[in-house]
């Protein structure tokens, strides 16, 4: 659904601003756990396209018996299918619009659909995407015509990395439903498969003002990010600068935005005015979706290394060291 639809969070390793990189380097945004708004193409032989390799003559492998055929088949539905589904998620998670749309089905199997969801989007929480792209890919083998399901799988696919399974997902949910609240995203996955051209052309299809204000302000990051791709910065700041910037509202959209527009000055070379918005993006920034204070820091000089940590346990360890001591000269001066 529109609430959880998202492009990603300004992450550097996944910003709108900047192209999405790797496997779970972006988020759709943070799923409430309440719900939302595979097929890898190998033949059998593991090869795609590939085929059988019998000769097709009808006859049996030499060595084996007839009697074979005799045997009752396994029952398939017997063995469990999909990733297990933590015990305590029951289903009743779900939003109600998504639980309206989900009695389409027959209560049993809308019960199991509901509970893939809402693990879906727990794992999309706990930023396992992996796990929640098994969930949801799981919730369409089972019910692959219900639109919430669909769009569930295109935002786990896209906080996972696959863009083109993201995309063919939310173009399934565009297409069902006739909403454009994900075509951001969709702009985004064009990016992440190196298609910025793909991306801008998509955004194009669709008015501005015929979106809603947080897609409509998704839409301007992603473009610019698109022309950034493609060596165009001063255009992509020329998108940015719009009167939203200064929105004193804390919307989930500012942080991402106000980052876009510093990255944006600091691929100009405009470090003093990238460092204000950088600043700016970090004060909006409660949810902490960028690391925008690191860059402030980054620009400042300050450098934060891995052992950072053990250093400032060392340093307490010390100073504990220093007050046993002066405990224990006091002590003997006492006595």
């Amino acid at each position: 659904m529109s609430e959880t639809g998202k492009p990603s969070s300004a992450k550097r390793s996944g910003d709108a601003a900047g192209k999405p990189k790797g496997k779970g380097s972006a988020k759709p945004g943070k799923p409430s756990g309440k719900g939302f708004s595979n097929s890898s193409g190998k033949g059998a032989g593991g090869k795609p396209g590939s085929r059988p390799t019998g000769k097709g003559d009808g006859k049996l492998p030499q060595g084996r018996s007839s009697e074979r055929s005799d045997r009752k088949p396994r029952d398939r539905e017997e063995r469990p299918r999909g990733p297990r589904i933590p015990d305590d998620i029951t289903g009743t998670e779900i939003d109600r619009r998504v639980a309206a749309e989900l009695r389409t089905l027959p209560e049993a199997l809308a019960e199991k659909v509901a509970r893939l969801l809402v693990a879906t989007s727990v794992a999309l929480d706990a930023n396992d995407p992996e796990q929640a792209l098994a969930f949801a890919q799981e919730a369409k083998r089972l019910a692959g015509r219900v639109s919430v399901v669909r769009e569930a799988l295109g935002l786990a696919a896209y906080a996972a990395g696959d863009y083109a399974e993201a995309l063919a997902e939310l173009r399934a949910v565009r297409r069902l439903t006739g909403s454009q609240d994900h075509l951001p995203l969709m702009a985004d996955c064009e990016r992440g498969l190196g298609r910025p051209r793909k991306a801008l052309e998509l955004l194009a299809e669709v008015p501005e003002e015929q979106l809603p204000e947080p897609s409509r302000v998704e839409a301007r990051i992603v473009a610019a990010g698109a022309r950034r791709d493609l060596g165009q910065a001063d255009a992509a700041l020329l998108l940015l600068q719009v009167p939203a910037l200064n929105a004193r509202r804390t919307e989930s959209w500012l942080p991402r935005l106000r980052y876009a527009y510093a990255d944006t000055l600091l691929d100009l070379g405009r470090v003093d005015d990238a460092r204000t918005w950088f600043g700016r993006a970090a004060d909006a920034d409660l949810e902490e979706q960028t690391d925008a204070a690191e860059r402030v820091a980054e620009i400042d000089g300050v450098v934060f290394g891995d052992d950072w940590t053990d250093d400032v346990e060392e340093a307490s360890v010390e100073v504990e060291d220093v007050a046993l001591k002066d405990e224990s000269s006091e002590n003997s001066a006492s006595n």
